[in-house]
């Protein structure tokens, strides 16, 4: 609507216009309003931006004083703080843009821990921002640190695709090399500017869509960087499009034509050839949200044949949206946070935790 209303507004400038630089100011007018028309489409279906104050809500100069003003104090702050960072694609070279960090009340002590690391990665259409703004994330972690001291992984939210409407699937290919960058960049520069333990079994990886099926196969791929994943409603594998078809496109856009590497690649296949010993992996997903629904459906019996200690959660009534999103988050946090040794471990927090069929 907004859009069409823009396109009538054009054609009246474009009629009382005299001058080219009229034109010229028509033309970048509409295209302006067309993209905020596509943009608010996404963001009705997906619900990304719930309020302005959240998409604007990160931590600036004066949160971060306040937090360092109450460690000085020899307390931790109320609630941790979320910040840009710069992790550089030095070996990738992958251009990323700028990532989220949530650091949790804990990490403003005075005798700061080492931390353990949990991974949120975001989909197609988005950015690194998406968790903390549609996914709630802030909100749930402050929860969960409230209830454990000010304990919670400092949780990096990294760039997946380099724009917007990007999609590397997260793998090494012509749009960039995704993987590398995500289980090689990603990991030094946030031990390097947050302290956190070594990647390994106190890291973990977590993600929706796009990001949910890039969780469960750079774990699969890289077992000795991620001992975690959790995969909430992603495909079935690395895909050229929004469902479990089209293998032939992806084999041809992301492995240059290779069968060989798509295996290499393939959650089902890497499942189905190795075993995963110490490894925890959490499927959530809507019940209406077809097509991942019956990746998840899938996939989970299968990586628990293969060694992974798998909870299948289905979410009746929910489909592709934040609003599944932001309850995995919640669901499986307590039991990430369990296995990477931040808290004991707690069945009551996990009584939605149920192993698919074997």
């Amino acid at each position: 609507m907004l859009l069409v209303l823009s396109l009538i507004g054009i054609g009246l400038i474009l009629r009382f216009a005299r001058r080219s630089v009229s034109v010229a100011l028509a033309v970048m007018l509409v295209l302006t309003l067309a993209v905020v028309d596509v943009a608010a489409a996404v963001n009705a279906s997906y619900r990304y931006l719930p309020t302005l104050g959240v998409a604007l809500g990160l931590g600036g100069a004066d949160d971060i004083r306040d937090a360092y003003a109450d460690r000085a104090r020899g307390r931790v702050p109320e609630n941790g703080l979320v910040v840009s960072a710069t992790l550089p694609g030095t070996r990738s070279g992958f251009a990323a843009r700028e990532a989220i960090a949530y650091l949790p009340p804990a990490w403003f002590g005075v005798d700061r821990p080492e931390l353990p690391v949990l991974v949120l990665l975001h989909g197609t259409p988005g950015g690194p921002g998406d968790w903390a703004d549609g996914g709630r994330a802030t909100s749930t972690l402050d929860a969960f640190a409230a209830q454990h001291g000010g304990l919670a992984p400092v949780v990096v939210m990294p760039d997946v695709n380099g724009d917007f409407i990007g999609d590397t699937e997260c793998v090494d290919s012509p749009g960039g090399d995704a993987e590398t960058y995500l289980t090689a960049d990603v990991p030094r520069a946030v031990q390097q500017q947050f302290s956190t333990r070594p990647p390994g079994t106190q890291w973990a990886i977590a993600g929706f869509s796009e990001g949910g099926m890039c969780a469960l196969l750079l774990t699969l791929r890289h077992p000795g960087t991620f001992g975690t994943f959790g995969d909430f409603s992603g495909l079935l594998g690395p895909r050229a499009g929004e469902t479990d078809e089209g293998v032939p496109a992806t084999v041809a856009q992301y492995f240059g034509g290779s069968q060989r590497e798509f295996a290499a690649h393939d959650p089902a296949t890497l499942l189905g050839s190795r075993r995963f010993p110490g490894t925890g992996g959490w499927f959530e997903v809507g019940g209406t949200d077809t097509d991942s629904a019956a990746a998840a459906t899938r996939l989970a019996p299968s990586a628990r044949q293969a060694g992974i200690e798998t909870c299948l959660v289905v979410l009746d009534g929910l489909g592709h949206s934040f609003e599944a999103w932001s309850a995995a988050l919640r669901d499986s946090l307590p039991w990430m946070a369990a296995r990477l040794g931040l808290v004991p471990p707690n069945p009551a927090a996990t009584a939605k935790c149920r192993p698919p069929p074997s």
